[in-house]
């Protein structure tokens, strides 16, 4: 079963690849629990997938740390093109996007070393007492990795790759906080298609997780 070799790939520290749904995105995001991510996982999204890599995080937590969704912070913002604020995209969603941040040790903020330590710091906010405080004094906003928000209800009301992504680091016990990367095709210039990705999968060792086995799951669970 992909999802049980999947969450064993997780608690490892190892990829998954996550496939939504070909009635939503349609793609195939690479997935790595964020608490153990090296620049060499950073090295490998930006190669192997090519995506915008980003952070996922649960919602309350998200709360804790008092972010909001960038199109919520726009919308009460002093910009004059409010029509420019994305609302339903193409695919029936709100956008998940929040800010973006570094951590205050980066230097640019966009090399591998330099987001890997981004994402790993923030998970590790996770396990602190007072996250706000902490979250505040050691991140800089605008940074080099976007921060997702996870929907309230994860996949009940929103079936994206930021809520089966934490929703897979919490059945596997982690902390609910993932770094994704969609998987893009240098030769067609559009997403991977699923062909690829299961090819890629395979010669790579990879699990791919099917959306819908994800979902069915959850319901039983």
């Amino acid at each position: 079963m992909s999802l049980e070799s999947g969450l064993e790939s997780l608690k490892r520290g190892e990829f998954v690849m996550l496939f939504d749904s070909a009635g939503r995105e349609n793609e195939i995001d690479m997935v790595v629990a964020a608490e153990f991510v090296t620049p060499e996982h950073v090295a490998r999204m930006r190669q192997h997938a090519g995506g915008l890599l980003c952070i996922a995080l649960e919602h309350n937590f998200a709360n804790s740390l008092e972010l909001k969704y960038m199109h919520e912070i726009l919308a009460q913002s002093q910009i004059s093109n409010k029509e420019m604020i994305m609302g339903l995209a193409p695919y029936g969603d709100y956008p998940t996007f929040s800010i973006s941040v570094n951590h205050y040790q980066t230097y640019t903020g966009i090399t591998d070393k330099d987001r890997s330590l981004t994402i790993r710091e923030m998970a590790n906010i996770y396990n602190v007492e007072n996250k706000k405080k902490k979250f505040a004094s050691t991140f800089k906003t605008p940074g080099h990795v976007p921060l997702l928000i996870a929907s309230k209800d994860l996949l009940a009301k929103r079936q994206g790759h930021t809520e089966m992504s934490v929703y897979l680091a919490q059945i596997a016990g982690l902390n609910p906080i993932t770094a994704i990367c969609e998987m893009m095709d240098s030769e067609t210039y559009i997403a991977l298609s699923v062909d690829k990705a299961e090819k890629y999968a395979k010669q790579n060792a990879i699990p791919l997780i099917d959306g819908k086995e994800l979902l069915e799951f959850a319901k039983v669970h």
